[in-house]
């Protein structure tokens, strides 16, 4: 059982940034691809941004785009979720989630697509 822990949420200013981390209790995510996902208050959970287990790409929700950057580090072992130019419409609980490599099709933005999930941290973006 792959049990994921996010960290790094906190309250920000608007136009601040933060830096969202996920782990796997030490354990390497080399065979996952990665996504973040939030839910903001009163909605549903929603994609975010995703990686592939390898780096080689990486998918962004449009309202992320250019100020969000995922990424992982060369042992594999944490993934980030870089936040800039943060508004309050970014405040929510995001979650990362780990899928494991099976040679499927890799829907990046379906949460069905991960069986595996952190149990969320908070960000608070002031306006």
């Amino acid at each position: 059982q792959l049990q994921l822990v996010e960290s790094g949420g906190t309250l920000v200013q608007a136009g601040g940034s933060l830096r969202l981390s996920c782990s796997a209790s030490g354990r390497a995510l080399t065979h996952y691809n990665m996504g973040w996902f939030r839910q903001p208050p009163g909605k549903e959970r929603e994609f975010v941004a995703a990686i592939t287990w390898s780096g080689s790409a990486t998918y962004y929700e449009d309202s992320v785009k250019g100020r969000f950057t995922i990424s992982r580090d060369s042992a594999k072992t944490t993934v980030y979720l870089q936040m800039d130019s943060l508004k309050p419409e970014d405040t929510a609980v995001y979650y990362c989630a780990a899928d494991p490599i099976d040679g499927s099709l890799y829907s990046y933005n379906r949460e069905n697509e991960y069986p595996y999930w952190g149990q969320g941290t908070q960000v608070t973006i002031s306006s």
